[in-house]
């Protein structure tokens, strides 16, 4: 199967990156068929040198049933050459089972009690001579 894709050149702490049409056998910054542009991520991302294509063989390849990468699809949908659907995973927003957990706990402890309804005073015991209550 071929695949279109980012193979890593550069010197270490240093990126930058070819696009290149591959057998999926192949290492990643091994083997190539061809190469079809390049990318310079430590470039601005307003810069027209961080991302080059050569459209009309990126065509040509997918043409022959290669699939690009999501990274190069990426680069293609801002080139306006084929659309990326947006991924999504509402699995990756989720908390996790201890921290849910946690929140749950932390609500309750939040939430307010429910009082009694106020009962009415108790009645006032009569009071009694100091001498009387020591004497019983």
């Amino acid at each position: 199967m071929l695949v279109i894709r980012l193979a890593r050149a550069g010197a270490k702490k240093r990126p930058q990156y070819r696009v290149v049409v591959a057998d999926s056998r192949f290492p990643r910054d091994g083997r190539f068929i061809e190469k079809l542009g390049t990318y310079n991520p430590q470039l601005a991302k307003d810069s027209k040198e961080r991302v080059k294509l050569e459209l009309e063989r990126i065509q040509y390849w997918m043409s022959k049933g290669a699939q690009p990468s999501d990274r190069v699809l990426r680069f293609l949908d801002a080139a306006g050459v084929r659309k990326r659907e947006p991924r999504n995973n509402p699995q990756k927003a989720k908390p996790r089972v201890k921290k849910s957990e946690a929140e749950a706990a932390a609500a309750a402890a939040a939430a307010p009690k429910p009082t009694a309804p106020a009962a009415a005073p108790a009645p006032a015991e009569p009071a009694t001579p100091a001498g009387e209550a020591a004497a019983s």
